[in-house]
């Protein structure tokens, strides 16, 4: 199994390779410990946990606002990621609460960007989970955020536009064509450049709310990407993007009830806010 893994990932020194198994880091399908001396057999699944030296931890804390043995709802602070990205493994929404919550079985059922705060849904059932990502697939999930942004001389009640991958890789970018994202915005109060907005995606394409904000001139309070790329040195922690996942409404596939989800968290330039 050594041999094997040094041959996949030669990026990976042996060293490392014999270091994640000796912690128990290398695992099968089942999610048992691997031993580097097993026989090695093409086409078996093997996870392993790629870890990041020295990575930097992100001071703030996520909560759990409902657990059940299907279903787990966390509130997610700004800065965190989801999911295993780039420099972070070990601080990231996921990884953080398969720890807290002892379950390995963990997958994330949508994401929302590092710098976004809010809600997540995670499925913590695999014998269920298709029944969850399903209402993705069928948007059958009624997403709404909130977000702070210059005040807009008029608001079009739905935005259409047509987004794909622009420069560098990691940004979007609206271009002529078939629109394939929509938003439907309101305007809620303020003025300004701190006025509040409601902000809930019919599509589900990335950075869409930022893309489409930025476009229509009113870039989100904090947002380093959108309308122009920023360069920052380092993390501003008391300068957080002003988009919140606020709320998840969904009828749930299992028993037919109606579930509804709100964040704890609140945006520091809402109108109206202190602290």
């Amino acid at each position: 199994m050594l041999d094997g893994l040094c041959a996949q990932f030669p990026a990976i020194d042996r060293a490392t390779w014999l270091d994640r198994f000796a912690r128990g880091r290398v695992l099968d399908a089942d999610g048992l410990a691997l031993v580097a001396d097993a026989p090695y057999v093409a086409g078996t699944v093997v996870r392993y946990f790629r870890e990041v030296p020295d990575e930097a931890r992100i001071p703030f804390a996520e909560t759990l606002l409902h657990v059940d043995d299907h279903l787990v709802v966390a509130d997610k602070p700004h800065f965190l990621p989801v999911v295993p990205a780039g420099r972070y493994v070990e601080q990231t929404l996921l990884r953080r609460l398969m720890r807290r919550l002892d379950n390995p079985d963990l997958v994330p059922l949508h994401r929302i960007d590092r710098l976004t705060a809010g809600l997540v849904l995670f499925s913590s059932n695999p014998h269920t989970r298709g029944r969850y990502q399903q209402l993705f697939h069928a948007r059958a999930i009624h997403k709404r955020y909130l977000a702070v942004a210059p005040e807009l001389p008029a608001v079009p009640a739905r935005y259409h536009s047509r987004l794909e991958r622009g420069e560098p890789f990691f940004r979007m970018r609206e271009v002529p064509g078939e629109p394939n994202a929509e938003t439907r915005i309101e305007r809620l109060g303020g003025a300004g450049a701190h006025a509040a907005y409601a902000l809930e995606p019919v599509t589900g394409r990335k950075h869409q709310l930022r893309v489409q904000m930025a476009a229509l001139g009113a870039p989100i309070v904090g947002d380093p990407l959108y309308p122009q790329l920023r360069t920052v040195a380092d993390e501003d922690y008391d300068a957080p993007l002003q988009l919140l996942a606020e709320s998840l409404c969904f009828i749930d596939p299992l028993d037919g009830r109606e579930r509804r989800f709100h964040s704890r968290l609140r945006l520091r330039h809402w109108p109206g806010a202190t602290g």
